[in-house]
């Protein structure tokens, strides 16, 4: 199991992930089940899906099912957040059994990973890679530009609009077929920010879990811009997902044509391809798709 490549990296050499699942962390039925829902990882959440009276139940569950005997894929668990007071219980309970990654919310840039590193440092126990959700809080809009700083602790970063909006006054973060202006802007910003980091840009999730066509254009729509991989709220919306992650026949076909091109004529700055002239970034673009086929194609289920 590719664990400690998965979504680190320059988007070209790197295994992706393109479906995360969350699992309630109260919820060890779910666990079991979520094994099955051909999801690249899962996160099993100790944060928002768990009530505090049930995290001291969480804590123990989610122990329990990362010392299960094999890890068919790789397990991460979203921990409570820096300001919550919660987490070191999370990180006492959970890092003996070595979760594959935890997912920070409400992130606010490098200081928050750094925090994040100094407790993990003083547990004594391996640190995790660490995807942050980095969107949850208006301060955290403007440091988004830091994480290229930090990013040889990152496993990849994405971003929410449920929270950001609540802390605005928002009356929601989204529109049809979208979001508000300025959610489309966090969104913008959080791509970049991970590119420039050189680590995976994971979208955020459709809470419509229901709406499976609506998914499937968001999903689309996020690999078109450059995203990577998705969370994913509940086990129907996986499929969707990894399809819209996984580059299709005839664009893969494309890819290997281009690549086959400039190496059939490697000294050429510019071919011709079907009528279109292609050069140096169509080549880079090529060779990406290429190893996210590969990647895909990797994935042991």
């Amino acid at each position: 199991m590719p664990v400690p490549a998965n979504g680190i990296g320059p988007p070209e050499e790197c295994v992706r992930l393109r479906s995360l699942l969350f699992v309630p962390g109260d919820r060890p039925d779910q666990m079991q089940k979520a094994l099955g829902a051909e999801a690249d990882a899962l996160i099993l959440d100790l944060e928002d899906s768990v009530t505090p009276q049930s995290k001291g139940q969480a804590r123990v569950n989610v122990a329990s099912f990362l010392q299960r005997d094999s890890r068919p894929l790789p397990l991460f668990v979203r921990i409570n957040s820096i300001r919550s007071g919660l987490m070191n219980e999370d990180l006492a309970a959970i890092l003996d059994a070595r979760p594959d990654g935890l997912v920070l919310p409400k992130a606010e840039g490098a200081e928050s990973i750094v925090e994040l590193g100094l407790r993990l440092s003083a547990s004594g126990r391996p640190a995790p890679l660490i995807l942050p959700i980095a969107t949850e809080t208006p301060a955290a809009i403007f440091r988004l530009g830091e994480y290229s700083g930090v990013a040889d602790r990152l496993m990849g970063l994405t971003w929410g609009a449920e929270d950001l909006s609540v802390a605005v006054g928002a009356a929601s973060a989204r529109q049809a077929g979208g979001f508000t202006a300025p959610y489309e802007m966090v969104r913008a910003l959080t791509l970049f920010a991970a590119h420039a980091a050189q680590v995976a840009a994971i979208e955020t999730v459709y809470p419509a879990f229901r709406d499976h066509a609506g998914l499937a254009q968001y999903a689309a729509r996020g690999a078109r811009d450059g995203f990577s991989g998705m969370m994913a709220i509940h086990p129907s919306q996986v499929k969707i997902i990894n399809t819209a992650f996984t580059p299709s026949a005839e664009l893969v076909e494309r890819a290997r044509r281009i690549v086959a091109e400039f190496g059939q004529h490697p000294d050429a700055g510019v071919l011709s391809i079907d009528g279109e002239m292609v050069d140096a970034p169509h080549l880079k673009q090529a060779q990406r798709v290429l190893a996210q086929s590969e990647a895909a194609d990797a994935i042991v289920r």
